[in-house]
């Protein structure tokens, strides 16, 4: 694997993960509770091997890449970029929380937890699958 796979393979974990997530929702919903665990469980998973390759990426490719996009996509992409950036480092403490009291069988709060770090997870994820388009598929810089 090149440095160049990276990029990829992280917009790859990221759809993964958020297709878990949902199949995750959807299966507790309909009481499904061993189902969502191991959705949820896997979405961890896979979101961890997403933070690795990431930082194994930076560390190999420590120069930013550049955004092609011009005029008001330009705005789009960087509200979207800093929506990423910001909630990327608050859901990483909100999962550890959320799954620790699943785990601890507290579920009430978990669910409590979990109406919060859903969406924000989710989030990241998807619109960590958008950067990498906005960046490597749309708008590459020359």
């Amino acid at each position: 694997m090149t440095v160049q796979d990276f990029p990829a393979l992280n917009a790859s974990l990221n759809a993964t993960s958020a297709f878990l997530m949902l199949a995750g929702f959807l299966l507790i919903k309909t009481k499904r509770i061993a189902a969502h665990r191991a959705c949820m469980l896997s979405a961890v998973i896979v979101s961890a091997a997403f933070l690795v390759c990431y930082v194994i990426y930076h560390v190999q490719k420590p120069e930013p890449t550049r955004f092609g996009g011009t005029g008001s996509i330009r705005s789009v992409y960087y509200a979207i970029l800093i929506s990423h950036i910001l909630l990327a480092m608050a859901v990483v403490p909100l999962v550890l929380r959320t799954v620790t009291l699943a785990l601890k069988g507290r579920i009430e709060q978990h669910r409590a937890w979990a109406r919060w770090t859903f969406p924000i997870w989710t989030y990241v994820s998807v619109t960590g699958v958008l950067v990498y388009f906005f960046l490597y598929r749309w708008w590459p810089a020359a």
